[in-house]
């Protein structure tokens, strides 16, 4: 008997990143102005409804939910989820409605891991200086690919150790992780959204940051 995965590619809001949120937002809208940020805003509201939609039909009780970022599970993980949807996060939001019905939170990352990322992020959200932001930006951008890599074979591990014999998970994941390449063959992987189009449209935010 197969196991299944649903994968949602994710697009994230500030609000997912904890103390950070108010600053990035901030960032970002400054970096897209106000009338693209404002579309993006709408086209986030849009992408998460649709999210929730295709979830809403399936019997979730005992799906195991794995999360972008999260360390923990049990109580740790519970109030880590309702801290992200305190804060306005539609991620969180959808994973906690999973909860009440049933799933189970899965410990999905290593701390340490996502701390380092954590620090490289918070570096460029708080530089004083433009010329500081680019050399930490810069540093980050180094780091990047061997710090995803990582961050994927940890997840597709925990994923393959965890998620047992006829048994079905969710992956809450951005876009440009790669897990499906690293997970055993049993492991059937569903899309819940196109993780293409998610890239593309990343991909087009990207373009327009930097022209701006």
């Amino acid at each position: 008997m197969t196991r299944k995965l649903y994968l949602a590619p994710i697009i994230h809001m500030g609000a997912d990143m904890g103390s950070l949120a108010s600053a990035l937002d901030e960032a970002s809208k400054n970096e897209l102005g106000g009338e693209v940020w404002q579309k993006h805003k709408e086209a986030l509201t849009s992408f998460w409804h649709s999210v929730a939609q295709f979830f809403d039909p399936l019997d979730v009780k005992g799906f195991k939910i794995y999360q972008d970022g999260l360390v923990a599970d049990g109580d740790i993980g519970t109030k880590i989820v309702r801290e992200g949807v305190s804060q306005g996060s539609k991620n969180y939001e959808i994973v906690e409605k999973l909860l009440e019905r049933g799933a189970v939170l899965v410990k999905t990352e290593d701390p340490a891991l996502v701390k380092k990322e954590y620090i490289y992020i918070k570096k460029m959200v708080c530089a004083k200086s433009l010329r500081e932001k680019e050399a930490c930006a810069q540093r980050y951008k180094r780091a990047q690919s061997q710090l995803l890599k990582e961050r994927d074979d940890y997840i597709a591990r925990k994923i393959d150790e965890t998620l047992h014999e006829g048994e079905t998970g969710v992956l809450f994941i951005g876009a440009y992780h790669d897990i499906p390449s690293k997970l055993p063959e049993d492991i059937h992987v569903v899309q819940a959204k196109d993780i293409t189009e998610v890239r593309e449209y990343q991909k087009s935010l990207s373009g327009l940051r930097r022209s701006a």
